[in-house]
């Protein structure tokens, strides 16, 4: 069986697509690629998102945002979206979804806590999809 790729995508690729792809390396480990990119990379990832991660025992503080690329498309078979709206790239024959979540950037951990946990449930639903247990 292929290994299936995803690539998750924000506007910042900052907050919500670097929780969403940590959560994904975390719990999909070798069984899934994971690729994570934003459309207007910010200078750093957010440091909340960081310290979110960091609670649940993921460390997520090495990641750079980085803007998609057209080779990071061609070896991806999902695209998660997440509030990055006509700025994300479309390919046809891939399979989108986009996940409706709050932004964390500027909010404090209180808030931040909820969206983490949120895109886990999402990503541990993704995962059982793409790597059905034996």
């Amino acid at each position: 069986m292929k290994r299936p790729n995803v690539l998750f995508l924000c506007v910042h690729n900052a907050g919500r697509s670097q929780m969403a792809a940590g959560w994904m390396r975390h719990l999909g480990g070798e069984n899934v690629g994971v690729f994570s990119a934003g459309s207007e990379p910010a200078d750093h990832i957010n440091p909340t998102a960081v310290e979110a991660m960091a609670e649940v025992g993921i460390d997520i503080v090495g990641n750079m945002p980085q803007r998609w690329t057209e080779a990071m498309l061609e070896r991806v078979d999902v695209v998660i979206t997440m509030g990055c709206g006509d700025e994300c790239p479309y390919v046809p024959g891939t399979r989108y979804l986009d996940w409706e979540l709050t932004d964390p950037h500027g909010q404090g951990i209180e808030t931040v806590r909820p969206i983490r946990d949120e895109i886990e449930k999402r990503v541990r639903a993704l995962l059982a999809e793409l790597v059905p247990k034996s």
